[in-house]
């Protein structure tokens, strides 16, 4: 049985996301600040955590860099409508997908089924993101059991799902990858209305990475299709 750690320190969120994930055969755990998601997570072990920014005692921010120091568990962040700072923010901390209030409780069970859905595929055939191998073109490695990305010698450090989108690119050079088969590939969901998480990791990725002409190969953005690695 998966279990799902909900922190949000509004009690009617806990209990209507509860009815709509008990009904699907997970376990929840609710938490009503950060302190309490740490504690429970750290005894718990969830295989997911959905996360409300705004939380007394320790946000959500903060509780979300805390589990990052030791987990790579999926955390979907839930923020404020139209607070595009704090989806920025959230993503860039280690946050693995962001949902904006006032949410649909089936939206939300639906990502969380698609996380696990791709989990089952990874355990059974291997496809997609392929935890254990290691890719190098040029000067750039990526190291997916470690979750290390070096270039020219210095470790780059990448979030876990800004890491697995460049592995998925530079898998397969050359290829043309749209938003909507990232999402898939990557987060394990369909096309919900708003690819902007795709696009934010590409963009922090290519900051991140400081590419140059001289590494002979490029994060390219083909206008009206997708990214794709690109070998000069």
């Amino acid at each position: 049985m998966y279990k799902v750690l909900v922190g949000d320190d509004d009690p009617n969120v806990i209990e209507i996301l509860g009815i709509y994930l008990k009904k699907e055969g997970y376990e929840i755990i609710g938490a009503s600040n950060g302190k309490e998601v740490l504690e429970l997570a750290e005894k718990h072990r969830p295989d997911l955590i959905v996360l409300d920014i705004m939380m007394p005692v320790i946000d959500g921010m903060e509780a979300c860099k805390q589990l990052r120091k030791y987990s790579r568990v999926p955390i979907i962040m839930l923020t404020a409508k139209g607070d595009e700072f704090d989806r920025i923010l959230g993503l860039e901390i280690g946050a693995d997908d962001y949902i904006t209030k006032p949410f649909s409780p089936r939206e939300v069970t639906a990502r969380i089924k698609a996380v696990f859905r791709r989990i089952e595929m990874l355990r059974q055939d291997g496809s997609g993101y392929d935890a254990g191998k290691t890719i190098s073109i040029g000067n750039i490695t990526v190291d997916a059991e470690n979750y290390s990305v070096i270039v020219d010698g210095k470790s780059i450090s990448c979030t876990p799902k800004e890491l697995e989108l460049l592995y998925c690119l530079m898998k397969r050079p050359g290829r043309v990858f749209s938003r909507d088969e990232l999402l898939q590939n990557i987060w394990g969901y369909d096309y919900f209305g708003d690819t902007r998480t795709v696009d934010t990791h590409i963009k922090r990725l290519r900051r991140k990475l400081d590419i140059k002409e001289s590494f002979g190969w490029d994060i390219v953005t083909v206008w009206g299709a997708g990214y794709k690695f690109e070998r000069k």
